[in-house]
């Protein structure tokens, strides 16, 4: 009988004992540091694809054209005194005389922020005339947040380029390297640096979308197209290439909200160094000038001008005293030949022009009431 009661309190031990094991189990697992069975652990030795592996050096390379350029790419926060009237009417004489004559004019600073590149040591910088123009004061600041004091070398009110000069330590400055715009094509990497509404150091990439795009405006400029994300304030920033150099000056944007759509455009560099040589020798670019206005032949224009084809360049305006008034040049004159090239749009008599120099003579081949006319005109300068 005790051994019967002996092993019924023996196997109560062993279930009891078992019980309390089990209540403890999750209590001693939880409380423990190692969680594997909870979490997944980094593993450092994952097998990379070789689709992982073009991905991971894509995004190095990226990175390395940051780190190359950004000491390169420098903010321009711009100041000028606006003289306003708070209440315009009271400019007229006869309200004068009944509320006498009072200064209703108030000045209030106007502020406004772009971007631009390191030219040299020297502290050239470049970025686009339209972010300085009529500016009392500018200001540039580098990656490393020191800021200097800019001023104005020369404009480019055409080509939409400006030249300033810091005065800054050279071991400050690092200037970008500028590449060749001729060689660029559509489909490659674009990256767009500056500072979009005011956020410095911004970094956007996309894709060349076309080249030699013209008829954007009556500069005759062929821009660069892009997509790579570009905001206000990214004027005067550089447009680059997948190696870090310098391709283009990014200007201006196409958007129906005024935010980035993708459509972007920057003035192509080789362009730029044209005018910035002028810029600093100089303090100006001179231009040939022909002096007229261009415009595409309608189909409808074709019929009452009774052309062969819509090709070639219609005059819709013509300067007095410029050399195409000299030269005997009429409103609606179809511009056909220059310098003995076929002329099909515009853009190609601006090319001509903008290629040629002032006091070169070119010969002019048009059409006026169904007549070919030959006549010459002499370029002069282009007044600003």
């Amino acid at each position: 009988m005790n051994n019967y009661l002996r092993r019924y309190k023996m196997l109560g031990i062993i279930v009891f004992s078992m019980l309390i094991g089990t209540f403890l189990s999750p209590i001693v697992t939880c409380g423990m540091r190692n969680t594997s069975l909870l979490v997944n652990a980094d593993d450092s030795t994952e097998k990379l694809t070789p689709a992982k592996k073009q991905a991971i050096s894509l995004e190095n390379a990226f990175q390395e054209v940051f780190e190359q350029v950004s000491p390169s790419v420098v903010s321009i926060a711009t100041e000028k005194t606006v003289d306003y009237n708070i209440h315009p009417f009271m400019d007229d004489p006869f309200l004068n005389k009944f509320f006498g004559q009072k200064n209703f004019h108030r000045k209030f600073k106007q502020s406004g922020l772009g971007s631009g590149i390191i030219l040299n040591k020297e502290g050239y910088i470049l970025t686009n005339q339209h972010v300085v123009k009529n500016m009392d004061k500018l200001t540039v600041k580098l990656k490393n947040k020191k800021s200097y004091n800019a001023t104005v070398v020369g404009l480019d009110k055409v080509m939409d380029i400006a030249l300033l000069k810091i005065t800054a330590p050279e071991s400050e400055l690092t200037p970008a390297v500028l590449g060749d715009s001729s060689k660029i094509k559509v489909g490659s990497w674009a990256i767009a640096m500056g500072s979009p509404l005011g956020f410095e150091q911004s970094f956007t990439v996309g894709i060349i979308s076309a080249v030699q795009r013209g008829g954007i405006d009556d500069s005759g400029l062929s821009y660069i197209q892009t997509d790579a994300a570009i905001n206000q304030g990214n004027s005067g920033g550089p447009l680059l290439d997948i190696y870090g150099r310098v391709i283009g000056i990014n200007r201006m944007i196409v958007s129906p909200s005024g935010g980035s759509v993708g459509i972007g455009f920057s003035i192509p560099i080789n362009e730029a160094k044209q005018v910035v040589a002028d810029l600093k020798k100089y303090g100006k670019v001179s231009r040939p000038w022909l002096g007229v206005g261009l415009d595409v032949i309608s189909e409808e224009e074709k019929k009452e001008l009774k052309l062969d084809s819509t090709e070639g360049a219609l005059i819709k305006q013509i300067v007095q005293g410029s050399p195409a008034d000299k030269a005997g040049l009429r409103l609606f004159d179809v511009i056909k030949k220059l310098d003995g090239k076929i002329i099909k749009s515009p853009e190609d008599v601006i090319n001509v022009v903008r290629n040629s120099k002032i006091g070169n003579r070119l010969r002019l081949e048009i059409v006026r009431a169904g007549s070919t006319i030959r006549t010459v005109a002499t370029l002069d300068e282009k007044q600003n």
